[in-house]
């Protein structure tokens, strides 16, 4: 039996008008039961791993500024900010959220969209979940996979026919906007609309300036969760959108069939995603116990083009040190891991600002002729007795052919979350993950809590 989007064979779709219409349908009529079970489990996964990253990222200078900025903006306030206890209006909230999750740069990603869904959709979830009546933590896990399925979709025909690379924002404002339409119940009209607003008005930001001038507002994934949420409550007033173009009928012929959250990598490290090969490759040689900084005489890593652009040796803030492949090399080195702690203050790490000078970045040609599909770096190691050893070529692990076990994951959330505490880290992950359904409200009660510690 056909699902209920699919009643209009997709191969006869050829209008806007047929596109937006099965558009719609998926949006509002998918259902937690309509998944497959694999589908399930990844949206969970995902979700426990954005909520791990969410509050990891409390700590950073970027998420304090703009929850405080929110926070303070007069108007009504009705969404929770995540781990800080206090509510904003729901873009503000939106937006708030998604930056705190774009401050921790541990968060999912796709290859071929070259950037990040999740990092605008959950936070479009928990914005609206005080919308619907009485919603289960399995109607979030639904309205998540919408915004990631549209978010996704848009985000290759962005890449597919945009010359310039563009930052998640410029597209994830759709799974965004998608997400409300969704909680808001708006009919097909109202959500072409919105949906066009959304794409009409998302931050289309220039990545490599970031890459090349890490600052706070990082992949633009904050104002594209704001724009998204913005475009679904003003298309319910009656506000009018252009044609949301970048879901044609190429992008969502495979809707409902391919599942394109099963794409996602999830990181292993807090880090660049174009850094994590070489990463890897330098824990294949030092192991997770790391080695003495004063060893260390160089490093080379043969890695493709884009990496090469996170070449900041010498790191001052977060932002910088999350985009510096030399600093994130040398943190593996030294500590057999990157934990979110050791971005937070650079200057202070002076074992591995040694080692990070010593960082040399070499471009293959091989390796650039394969990207973004496949992203691959080579390590080699001298120390300073005159010995050197060289990785293996090694791929980012996380990616769909090498993903992360549950247990890892669940690992990285217990190391991320330990600000809030055992108990209510171990409620958050039943909630998520467990096997029964669970009320929103717990899981809206459990996130929009303070950190412990911290005045609500």
């Amino acid at each position: 039996m056909a699902l209920p989007w699919r009643q209009t064979p997709i191969g006869l779709v050829r209008s806007m008008t047929a596109t937006t219409r099965v558009v719609s349908d998926f949006i509002h009529e998918l259902r937690f039961d309509d998944l497959p079970r694999a589908v399930r489990h990844q949206a969970r996964r995902c979700l426990l791993d954005l909520v791990a990253v969410t509050a990891a990222g409390t700590a950073t200078a970027l998420s304090r500024i703009i929850r405080d900025h929110v926070a303070a903006t007069p108007g009504p306030s009705s969404a929770p900010l995540l781990f800080d206890g206090r509510v904003a209006a729901v873009p503000s909230a939106a937006m708030a959220n998604a930056a705190t999750i774009d401050s921790m740069d541990g968060h999912d990603g796709h290859r071929i969209a070259k950037g990040h869904a999740g990092a605008s959709a959950f936070p479009a979830v928990m914005a609206f979940s005080g919308v619907t009546s009485d919603p289960t933590t399995e109607d979030l896990l639904a309205a998540l996979v919408v915004g990631y399925e549209i978010a996704l979709r848009g985000g290759t025909a962005l890449h597919r026919t945009a010359h310039d690379y563009h930052s998640s924002g410029a597209w994830n404002a759709l799974g965004a906007a998608a997400v409300g339409v969704r909680a808001l119940r708006l009919d097909r009209s109202a959500t072409a609309e919105a949906l066009g607003i959304a794409e009409y008005t998302a931050p289309r930001g220039p990545m490599m300036r970031t890459i090349d001038h890490p600052t706070m507002v990082k992949d633009s994934s904050a104002w594209g969760a704001r724009a998204g949420a913005e475009a679904a409550l003003l298309a319910a007033e009656g506000f009018t959108g252009a044609p949301a173009e970048l879901l044609d009928d190429i992008a969502v012929a495979d809707l409902g069939e391919r599942w394109m959250i099963m794409e996602q990598y999830l990181k292993p490290h807090p880090v660049c995603r174009w850094a994590q090969p070489a990463v890897d490759a330098m824990l294949s040689l030092t192991g997770s116990l790391g080695i003495d900084a004063a060893q260390v005489e160089t490093i080379d890593v043969v890695t493709c083009a884009p990496a090469t652009a996170l070449a900041i040796s010498r790191p001052t803030t977060t932002e910088e040190a999350q985009y510096s492949l030399p600093f994130s090399v040398a943190a593996a080195a030294v500590h057999g891991s990157i934990e979110p702690e050791v971005l937070l203050d650079p200057v202070s790490r002076t074992d591995v600002m040694r080692i990070s000078e010593r960082v040399r970045i070499l471009e293959s040609t091989e390796l650039t002729a394969q990207f973004p599909a496949q992203r691959w770096a080579r390590v080699t190691l001298r120390l300073a007795d005159g010995t050197s050893t060289t990785s293996a070529l090694t791929r980012a692990r996380g990616d769909p052919e090498d993903p992360l076990t549950d247990d890892e994951i669940l690992d990285k959330f217990r190391r991320y979350t330990a600000r809030l505490g055992e108990t209510r880290a171990e409620r958050l992950a039943l909630v998520i993950m467990g096997p029964h359904t669970h009320s929103a409200a717990e899981l809206h009660d459990l996130l929009g809590a303070p950190m412990p510690g911290r005045p609500s």
